[in-house]
């Protein structure tokens, strides 16, 4: 039997850097503001752009902020918006997530975010990898109905995760998908793919960009995010993507 092909999703920031992706061979990408504090909302002119620039499919990253995943109702009101904002665009999915105090899936607050996605689908992205229990917060989400979520098997990379990663898969099954993400890189894709089984990964896949801007003024930051060079900044690299896509062919065959 020939393997399951894996799937590289690529988190990018910009309708161009979506292009990329989808040009190094990736399967869908993760739609996002701020990466460089982890990922926000983008916003619905982003959005828009970016559905109308690719054909892959475009999952939505919403979280309200940066910071931890334990909102109060004003977010999860906002949050609750941005995903009806997302699916009335065309967007194929949302990624969300939301945890309690002590370190539990929020069902309350998962329930009132898929039930805003309706028809979409649902990710639970790397709050995963903050809660008390992977196997249990893995229930909470089988549960809710997730489709998938995103995790690095609660360890600071998917590499050092993949014992965490593999318990996950046997225990989805079929029924959710467990996506491996957290510094994924083309040299541990083999060991992701073999040893975990996952068929699906995430990666950033960027490069420094370099202003085209003349007049610079260093003197006056546009912002600490860019500290301590605001005219340089990371962007989707269509040959770091495309070295992903190779590998995870090549841990395949």
């Amino acid at each position: 039997m020939t393997p399951a092909p894996v799937l590289v999703e690529v988190a990018v920031d910009s309708a161009a850097g979506a292009a990329a992706a989808e040009a190094a061979g990736a399967g869908r990408v993760e739609l996002c503001a701020a990466l460089v504090e982890g990922g926000t909302t983008p916003s619905a002119g982003t959005i828009a752009a970016t559905l109308a620039r690719v054909r892959i499919p475009v999952v939505v990253l919403v979280r309200a902020r940066a910071g931890d995943f334990l909102y109060d109702e004003a977010e999860l009101d906002t949050m609750r918006r941005d995903v009806e904002v997302a699916r009335s665009l065309g967007a194929q999915g949302v990624a969300v997530g939301a945890l309690t105090a002590d370190g539990e899936v929020d069902r309350a607050q998962l329930d009132v975010l898929s039930r805003a996605a309706g028809g979409m689908e649902v990710v639970f992205h790397r709050a995963f990898d903050h809660t008390r229990d992977p196997l249990r917060a893995l229930e909470a989400l089988l549960e809710a109905g997730v489709h998938r979520v995103l995790t690095s098997g609660g360890a600071p990379t998917a590499a050092a995760g993949v014992a965490t990663l593999a318990a996950l898969v046997r225990e989805a099954g079929a029924r959710l998908a467990v996506m491996a993400g957290g510094r994924v890189t083309e040299e541990s894709v083999p060991a992701l793919v073999r040893e975990a089984g996952v068929r699906e990964v995430h990666v950033r896949g960027a490069e420094p960009v370099e202003s085209r801007m003349r007049h610079r003024r260093p003197d006056i930051p546009f912002g600490k995010a860019y500290t301590p060079d605001d005219y340089q900044w990371p962007a989707t690299s269509e040959r770091l993507v495309r070295r992903v896509v190779e590998a995870c062919a090549g841990a395949v065959r």
